[in-house]
Formats: C-alpha cells, structure tokens, sequence
C-alpha cells in the first residue's frame, strides 16, 4: 500500500517547539494543550508581523532540525515498511524548508523516504522553479496522488483527504483537530502504536 505520512505533528512535535519558539520571541504562553485552533496567529496572539517572524524562524534549518520525533513515530515508520508498504512523507512546509526537512529526515534514518511539498493551505507559491527546491505540488496535482492509508492532523488537510473514499484517512489527535466532523473514511488515533495496528497488513 501507499502510505501519506504527514510531516509536522504526526512526525514530529513542531506545535510543542513553537509555543517555545513564540515564547522566546514574543513573551506569549501559550502550552501546547491550549492551542486549540490551527491558525497559529490567532493561538499566540501574534499580529500579522509577528507571525511572519514566527514562520521564517521555524523554517529554518537548524531549527528544523532540533524538532522532537512524535513518541513512536520513526519506530512506527520502520514498522510499516517492515511490512511491505511504501511510505511518503507529504509536508505543507514551503519548499524552501527542503533542505532542513531532508536534514531531520537524514538525522533520523529516514533520508530514503520520498518528500513530497503540497499547497495544503492555498498560500504556497506553486510556480517556483528554483534549481534547489522542488516543485510544490498544487491542490489539483495533489488530488492525482493516490494513496490507500494518509495520516494527518491538519482540519485544513483533512477536508482535503474526506472526499477520498478508497483512502484510510487517520486523524493523529490533536487538540486543535478534537472538534473536527471526521468522514466515514476516517479514524482517529493517538498514538503510533495504534496507528500501525490499524494499518496492519492491509493490502
């Protein structure tokens, strides 16, 4: 099977590094549990100018590179291709993040996997064609991808995935995804042990 993992807080625990980010920078508290929306602006009280400083910090490498791997998750990945399934890791981050994603996949024995940069949130800029990132695939690009399992955590996401009827869409839980209507293709998990129990041997 193709499997969608996505990068950021099923992967790895970004929101739990910018609450700290936005703390150091902007004296906001704001604990994880009480992030409680995905728009990042409006869960740290950020003006429009102080979110922009935000992403461009959290889009660098070194950055990047210091994020926590989600309790579970590299071990959870190698258990699904110990299975047989071919996994690609989808990411919403701007294609210029590509270096430093590939560097914390490098660090964590993952560098084999395939990236792949989406316009999850209709902001990206689709047509860059800069020698050193990759093309970053439109809404309409995407929906040619297939896969048969997509784990994400991103309402934003995940209404992209609820029209897909033949795909096993898992909801990694999280506080900002708790009040969302999930489809009748979709499961909800917090943990990756359950997530692989879930995938299993399907086929």
């Amino acid at each position: 099977m193709r499997i969608y993992i996505d990068f950021d807080d099923v992967l790895c625990e970004t929101a739990r590094h910018l609450s700290d980010l936005a703390h150091e920078l902007f004296g906001r508290q704001v604990p994880y549990e009480a992030i409680s929306g995905f728009d990042l602006q409006q869960a740290f009280s950020l003006s429009g100018t102080e979110i922009a400083s935000l992403m461009e910090h959290a889009h660098r490498d070194d950055f990047l590179a210091g994020l926590t791997p989600t309790p579970g998750g590299v071990e959870g990945v190698r258990a699904l291709e110990s299975l047989g399934h071919e996994l690609v890791i989808v990411t919403g981050r701007p294609a210029i993040s590509h270096p430093g994603s590939c560097g914390w996949l490098r660090k964590h024995g993952l560098a084999h996997l395939g990236l792949l940069h989406v316009d999850k949130y209709g902001r990206a800029d689709t047509r860059r064609t800069d020698a050193d990132v990759p093309q970053t695939l439109d809404r309409d690009a995407f929906a040619e991808q297939r896969f048969d399992v997509a784990i994400d955590d991103s309402p934003l996401a995940l209404d992209l995935l609820a029209p897909r009827r033949d795909c096993l869409v898992i909801v990694y839980d999280r506080p900002w995804n708790r009040r969302y209507a999930q489809t009748a293709n979709m499961r909800r998990s917090d943990s990756w042990t359950e997530i692989v129990a879930l995938i299993g041997g399907r086929s």
